[in-house]
């Protein structure tokens, strides 16, 4: 005569917080064919800058190569690089921008 123990596993439940999501940086690189003109309306237009905070922003691009202009969830990051770009190329300047993890 056989007899059937049923062992029953306890799972732990974690009492954890939902993990934030990750930030990207916009990073827009500095090139020598795009205006100032234009990437300050861009900032402006896109990443909702002040006229003063966007002239400063792009000296600081021009005069380092790069500059973070904004922190974002993913998707927001995506998208403000896909519009910016966009933006540039309907203007015809070759305007590189990225998303990188922060």
């Amino acid at each position: 005569m056989t007899t059937q123990t049923d062992i029953i596993e306890k799972k732990r439940v974690k009492n954890s917080v939902p993990k934030e999501p990750s930030k990207y940086k916009v990073i827009v690189f500095n090139d020598d064919s795009t205006s100032v003109e234009f990437v300050v309306a861009m900032l402006i237009t896109i990443f909702n800058y002040s006229q003063e905070d966007a002239l400063k922003l792009t000296l600081e691009i021009h005069n380092a190569g790069k500059a973070v202009v904004g922190v974002y969830r993913y998707e927001i990051a995506e998208q403000k690089v896909i519009e910016s770009t966009e933006m540039a190329r309907n203007h015809g300047y070759p305007l590189i921008l990225k998303a990188e993890a922060e």
